[in-house]
C-alpha cells in the first residue's frame, strides 16, 4: 500500500487526459489560456497503461479520468479498455467531463468497462450558464446527463463550483433536479484555482450556507457519520426522495487529515495536493528507461513528500501556478 509520511493511505489515482478545453469557465480558464502540455509532453495511453499498473501494483482502487475535458482526447474509451484490464485490483473507473461531447462515446465507454460519470453543471438557467461556461450548451449537456443514467452509468454525479452572485440562488432548484432526476448534486466550494487569479473569499459560499439553504426546503438526513476518505458529507433527502446532495467544503471545512488522492498531469506530472506548487516529472524518469523497480521507488519517495495539508487559509497562501484545467481535478 501507498503511505505517506502522515500515514495516509493513497488509493485514489487523477488522471488528467488533456489540459484543453471547449468551455470558459470563469472560475478555471476565463480567457482561453493555451495549453502547457505539449503534443509530444503528453503521455501516450501506452505509458498511462504502464504506470496505472504500476500504481494498482502499490494499492490504488480507484482512477478517475479528468483534464481539462478529457474527451477532447482522441480515443479515450481505448484507454478505458486498457484500464480495465486491471480489474479487479482496480475497483472503479470513473470519468469527470463537461458533457459536450459525452453522447458520442457514451456506448463505447460503457462497452470498455468505464464504472462512473460526473458531469460539470454550474447552472440549470440557460442565460446563467452561457455566462458561467462562454458556450450555450445547457440542452446538450443535460442530455448527456440523461443519456448516462439510460446507459447504466450508476451513480450519475453532476458537481457545481458555487460562486456568490453567479449561481448561489440556484441551490434549491439543483437540489429539486435531484430529487426528480435521482442524481447525486454535489456543490463544491469556490476555490483559488482560476487562471484568472480573481479568487476571493467573498466569493465563497461556504458548505454550511449550502447546506442550510437546502435543507430549508428538503429537509436532508446525514448518510454518514464517518465520511473516511471521501471529499463531501453526502445526504439524502428526509422525505426518502430519490437523489442525492453532496457538500465539497474544502476552503471551510478541510479534510486533508483523510486525503487519499495523488494526480497526474496531461504531461506526466505528479502532483500531491491540488493546491501544491510542487510537481515530480514521473514523464521524464519513464522516459530515461527507468525499470519498473526504479519507477515504483519513484512514486514511494513521491507520495512521502505529501503535504500535510493545503494552506488556502494560511495569509502566506500562493495560488498554483496550473489552473484547475492544466492540473486535473
Amino acid at each position: 500500500m501507498l503511505r505517506d509520511s502522515y500515514n495516509r493511505t493513497i488509493r485514489d489515482l487523477r488522471i488528467s487526459l488533456t489540459d484543453r478545453c471547449n468551455f470558459r469557465c470563469f472560475y478555471c480558464l476565463p480567457h482561453g489560456e493555451p495549453s502547457w502540455a505539449k503534443r509530444e509532453k503528453l503521455l501516450s495511453f501506452e505509458e498511462l497503461e504502464y504506470i496505472a499498473d504500476i500504481f494498482v501494483s502499490l494499492g490504488i482502487q480507484k482512477i478517475r479520468l479528468t483534464g481539462g475535458e478529457p474527451l477532447i482526447r482522441r480515443d479515450v474509451p481505448v484507454l478505458v479498455e486498457k484500464l480495465a484490464r486491471l480489474k479487479p485490483h482496480l475497483q472503479d473507473i470513473a470519468l469527470t467531463t463537461n458533457g459536450y461531447d459525452f453522447a458520442r462515446h457514451a456506448e463505447s465507454l460503457k462497452n470498455a468497462g468505464l464504472d462512473r460519470v460526473t458531469f460539470s453543471l454550474d447552472s440549470l438557467r440557460p442565460d446563467k450558464f452561457s455566462k458561467i461556461t462562454g458556450v450555450d450548451a445547457l440542452e446538450r449537456v443535460l442530455a448527456s446527463i440523461h443519456l448516462a443514467q439510460e446507459s447504466g452509468f450508476s451513480p450519475v454525479k453532476l458537481n457545481a463550483v458555487v460562486v456568490r452572485g453567479h449561481n448561489d440562488d440556484e441551490l434549491v432548484d439543483f437540489a429539486r433536479f435531484a430529487r426528480e432526476y435521482g442524481v447525486a448534486m454535489r456543490f463544491i466550494e469556490f476555490m483559488p484555482l482560476d487562471s484568472g487569479h480573481d479568487w476571493n473569499r467573498d466569493h465563497v459560499v461556504s458548505g454550511r450556507e449550502i447546506r442550510e439553504t437546502i435543507n430549508a426546503a428538503f429537509p436532508l438526513v446525514l448518510k454518514e457519520t464517518n465520511r473516511g476518505s471521501g471529499t463531501s458529507w453526502k445526504y439524502t433527502f428526509a422525505d426518502h426522495s430519490p437523489g442525492e446532495i453532496g457538500i465539497i467544503a474544502p476552503v471551510t471545512e478541510m479534510f486533508c487529515g483523510a486525503c487519499s488522492r495523488i494526480r497526474l498531469t496531461a504531461d506526466g506530472q505528479i502532483r500531491t495536493c491540488l493546491f501544491s506548487n510542487t510537481e515530480h516529472n514521473l514523464r521524464d524518469v519513464l522516459r530515461s528507461g527507468a525499470s519498473r523497480d526504479e519507477l515504483v521507488q519513484f512514486i514511494e519517495d513521491v507520495v512521502m513528500k505529501k503535504e500535510p495539508r493545503h494552506h488556502i487559509n494560511d495569509a502566506e497562501f500562493v495560488q498554483p501556478q496550473r489552473t484547475m484545467s492544466f492540473i486535473g481535478g
